[in-house]
């Protein structure tokens, strides 16, 4: 990303307390850590009175006015309840970013609706970065479309390659279709629909296909700045991965390990997501990824790729 202003800028970060699979307690961990880290963070607390109560009483008092709460009910309250109220409050300008570990389909849906879709974006998808041993890599879909078309993995590849020159800085990226082999023809269908209409794409930032490539390429980083997939196949690979780095080490040893959150592309708000079985320090990681993502404007800078020499994204928008 573009370095920061020397002023922090104040980021309002929307807090889902409720999503994940040892929810409340770990959320209320990361939050407080997140909050700990960043005197610049607000955050905006989204669950229980006693979920949220839990962080503002380990908060000292004259920093609670940097936490503002929109509890809810207890009673028959559904986690997807608290999705939705998190990603309205970012709708309704009470809050800059979302930042939840809860189903990642009633996050993918809630946001489509609170927020609206960029134009000829069918299905959002979920991009991670991963370190790999000649630097880091964009990943997508990694869960948001598990069964899509060519024409999906086209937008996703406009959208890898405008995350990769704008949150990375990358001149030119390389965008690499994942599959079982780079022999012309291999994979299943999509993969071998894919390729000919993924050549054919002008890609933003002056990147380019660079063709097939295999889960390998993924973890050496040599062939491809952006590699795109379905998001069943994505996500797999994504916690395979993810869970080797952690107990062994990522690979090259290479330093700065990203977060273990994801972005939701081509919505009109910064959505990150993680893991259900994130740990505290994930979520503290995936706040402060979104707050420096907000700070830096990111989302908007990728649309202006996105979108260049075409309309604007904020004069069509579709909430279906």
């Amino acid at each position: 990303m573009p370095a920061p202003s020397a002023e922090p800028v104040t980021a309002r970060i929307a807090v889902d307390l409720l999503g994940g699979d040892n929810a409340p307690a770990v959320v209320v961990d990361g939050a407080l850590r997140a909050f700990q880290d960043d005197p610049s963070l607000h955050l905006l607390l989204v669950g229980t009175h006693e979920a949220a109560g839990a962080v503002l009483a380990a908060v000292a008092p004259a920093e609670r006015d940097r936490v503002g709460m929109l509890p809810m009910p207890a009673v028959e309250l559904h986690p997807d309840d608290a999705t939705r109220a998190a990603l309205r409050a970012v709708a309704d300008g009470l809050a800059d970013a979302v930042l939840s570990a809860g189903n990642t389909a009633a996050i993918v849906v809630s946001a489509t609706r609170a927020l609206g879709r960029w134009p000829g974006v069918r299905r959002p998808p979920l991009a991670a970065v991963l370190p790999t041993a000649a630097g880091r890599l964009v990943l997508l879909d990694v869960g948001s479309a598990v069964d899509p078309d060519a024409a999906t993995l086209a937008t996703h590849a406009r959208l890898g390659a405008a995350y990769a020159a704008i949150v990375h800085e990358v001149a030119e990226p390389r965008v690499g279709l994942l599959t079982i082999g780079t022999e012309r023809g291999k994979g299943d269908r999509l993969r071998r629909a894919a390729p000919e209409l993924l050549a054919a794409l002008d890609l933003p930032a002056g990147g380019r296909f660079v063709g097939l490539v295999e889960g390998h390429d993924v973890v050496m980083g040599a062939v491809a700045d952006v590699v795109v997939t379905d998001g069943f196949t994505g996500n797999v690979l994504l916690k395979g991965l993810e869970t080797a780095y952690a107990r062994l080490g990522p690979p090259g040893g290479s330093a700065g390990v990203p977060p273990r959150a994801a972005l939701l592309l081509g919505v009109n708000g910064t959505v990150v997501v993680c893991h259900g079985a994130a740990s505290g320090a994930d979520l503290a990681a995936g706040i402060a990824f979104a707050a420096r993502t907000h700070r830096r404007a990111a989302v908007a800078a990728m649309a202006e790729h996105v979108f260049e020499d075409q309309q604007s994204p904020h004069n069509e928008v579709s909430h279906e």
